[in-house]
C-alpha cells in the first residue's frame, strides 16, 4: 500500500488571530517553486457572518517552515467574484503564472450558491490580472489547468457536472469544448459520493501526475492519485486503488469541515512530492511520498 507520510509538525499554517482577514481559518492552497523557495497561496476566512475567501501567501527554503504575509494578495474585485476567491491551483505556462480558482458570485449563506472556475494571471505573484470565468453554462469548480499545449490545445480538468472529473480543451483559453469525462465515483469505495482534480497534473516520463480527491458517501475528503497519457490525457493509464491520504488526524478530522483533507498544489523538490493540503477546512499541512516510489506504484 502507498500512502503519503504527514509532516511531524502539522499543521504547517494555522488561522492568525491578529489578521482579521484570516483569523477564522487558512486552507486549500496552491503551490509552486518560485525564486527558488516553495510558494503556497493559500485560502483564508475571516469572518464567519460573511464566509468571504481572500488568498493569503507565504514562501519557504524548506518546503515546511513558512513565512506568510500580512496581507492578502488577491481579494473579491469583480462581481463574479464578489463573495469570494477560493481554492487556488497555480500552474506555470506562456511564461507567467496562472491562477484558476472557485469565484464565488453569491453569498454562502444563501445556501443555492454560484460559483464558477476563475482565470488569473501573474508574473510576480504582487499584481494578478483577471481573466473572467469560464465554462459557465455549469456551476462549476476544482479547475486545473496543464502545463503544457497537448496536441496544440490547452487542457483543464474541471468538476461540471457533477459528481465527475471532466476534461476539456481550447485554443485560447477562454472558449472550452469537447468536453469528456474523465473519471467519476466508484461504488462501495472511499469515493463512491464525487470526486474532483486536486493539484494541476505534474509532467513525468511515464504519462501526467494527477493528484486527486474522491468523497464518501459519509463526507470524508481523501486523496487519490492517478496518471494520464502523455499525449491523450482523457486516457488514465494507471491509478491506485487505495487512497494515498485519508482524515485520521486531529487537525483533519476537526474543523469548520470535520474529516477533510483538500490538496490544491504540490510541488516536485529533493526527489519528493510534497502535497499541501487544507485540514477539515481550518489549518495547512503537507505530507511527502518518494518520487520513485509512487510511480513505481503506479
Amino acid at each position: 500500500m502507498v500512502y503519503l507520510t504527514r509532516y511531524n509538525k502539522n499543521p504547517i499554517i494555522e488561522p492568525n488571530l491578529a489578521h482579521e482577514w484570516e483569523k477564522g481559518g487558512v486552507f486549500n492552497c496552491a503551490a509552486t517553486l518560485f525564486q527558488d523557495k516553495v510558494l503556497l497561496l493559500y485560502r483564508a476566512i475571516g469572518d464567519y457572518d460573511t464566509y468571504i475567501s481572500t488568498l493569503g501567501l507565504a514562501l519557504s527554503e524548506d518546503g515546511y517552515i513558512f513565512e506568510r504575509f500580512d496581507e492578502p494578495v488577491m481579494r473579491p474585485e469583480f462581481d463574479f467574484e464578489r463573495y469570494g476567491v477560493e481554492d487556488p491551483r497555480i500552474t506555470f505556462l506562456k511564461d507567467k503564472y496562472y491562477i484558476t480558482y472557485t469565484a464565488v458570485r453569491t453569498p454562502v449563506p444563501a445556501g443555492d450558491v454560484d460559483y464558477h472556475i476563475g482565470i488569473a494571471s501573474t508574473n510576480d505573484f504582487k499584481e494578478f490580472i483577471r481573466h473572467g470565468t469560464i465554462i459557465n453554462e455549469y456551476r462549476n469548480k476544482d479547475g486545473v489547468l496543464f502545463p503544457e499545449k497537448i496536441n496544440d490545445n490547452y487542457v483543464i480538468i474541471h468538476r461540471a457536472p457533477e459528481p465527475d472529473m471532466w476534461i476539456a480543451y481550447s485554443k485560447d483559453l477562454k472558449t472550452w469544448t469537447d468536453h469528456q469525462k474523465l473519471f467519476g465515483p466508484l461504488p462501495n469505495t472511499w469515493q463512491d459520493f464525487k470526486v474532483g482534480a486536486g493539484a494541476p497534473p505534474i509532467k513525468t516520463d511515464e504519462g501526467w501526475l494527477e493528484f486527486y480527491h474522491g468523497v464518501d458517501k459519509e463526507l470524508h475528503y481523501s486523496l487519490g492519485v492517478m496518471l494520464l497519457d502523455l499525449k491523450d490525457p482523457s486516457k488514465i493509464v494507471s491509478i491506485i486503488d487505495d487512497p494515498i491520504l485519508i482524515p485520521e488526524e486531529d487537525y483533519e478530522r476537526v474543523g469548520d469541515v470535520p474529516n477533510v483533507t483538500f490538496t490544491c498544489g504540490v510541488v516536485e523538490k529533493d526527489e519528493k512530492f510534497f502535497v499541501y493540503y487544507g485540514g477539515a477546512d481550518k489549518v495547512i499541512a503537507v505530507a511527502t511520498i518518494d518520487r520513485k516510489t509512487l510511480l513505481q506504484a503506479l
